[in-house]
Formats: structure tokens, sequence, C-alpha cells
């Protein structure tokens, strides 16, 4: 995150610009009880004033489109950016290393668990196919190939 003299939204809410939405809304709600002018022991003045600014930031913020453009305000990048591998000028010879790419393998993480219960579905599918084939062919006579 590029380094200000001046205050972010994020800094002001205690956040970190990858916070997600929901981590945006709780930091506003606990900042809003402690600098509502209504409910803290500050001076007014104070409190109004840190409450506005608090609002703006959850304003900002929480939209996405206003925080898109406040994100390119203050030079923060939300995508990532994929880099040209430094042995760009490699012999064509060497093999790439796969494991350098930037894009996820599917062999770099173990299955879920969704996954493995529709491998089992399939798995439990295609014997239940086979035995009703089979079944079918003893009933009608014919002999098993």
């Amino acid at each position: 995150m590029p380094q200000s003299s001046e205050t972010t939204y994020y800094t002001l809410l205690g956040l970190h610009p990858w916070a997600s939405v929901i981590d945006i809304r709780r930091a506003y709600r606990e900042l809003s009880k402690h600098y509502h002018p209504d409910t803290t022991e500050l001076p007014a003045n104070i409190a109004t004033e840190k409450f506005q600014q608090i609002n703006e930031a959850y304003a900002t913020l929480s939209s996405p489109d206003r925080r898109l453009s406040y994100d390119f305000k203050i030079g923060y990048s939300r995508f990532g950016v994929i880099q040209a591998p430094s042995d760009l000028n490699r012999p064509v010879s060497n093999p790439y290393e796969w494991s350098k790419s930037a894009y996820l393998d599917a062999n770099d993480r173990p299955l879920s668990s969704g996954e493995i219960f529709a491998l089992f579905i399939l798995g439990l599918t295609l014997v239940g196919c086979l035995l009703l084939a089979i079944a079918i062919a003893i009933f009608r006579g014919e002999a098993i190939a």
C-alpha cells in the first residue's frame, strides 16, 4: 500500500485495503458507537467531527463503485498484476517450470469435501449402471461377453 502523510479511509476505520465488506461494516459499527455525539464522553465538537469522518469513510468504502474509484485515487489496486518471469531470456530448450506460474494448478491443493462427494456419487452411478446392464442382460438371457 502506498505510504501517504494523509489519513486514508482505511486507516480511519482501522482496516487494511484488503478488508471485506463485512469487516468494513463491523469496524464502522464499533467506531460509530464509540464516537457518536450522544453516547461518547468526548467533547461534542470533536465527537461530531470524528463521527462525520467515519460516516464519510463508510459511505465510500461500502459502495463498490465509490470504493474502486477511491482505491484508484489513493494508488491502491485490488487486482493482482501478473509479472513477466525474471528468466524471460532463458534458452528455449530448457523446460518451463510450471510451479513458477501465476496460475493455479489443480494439483496444488487437496480436494474439498464437496468435490470428494461428487466423485463418490459419480462412481456410485457408474457401478449402478454396470450392475443394471448386467441384470438386464441376465433377464433377457443374453450371454455376458
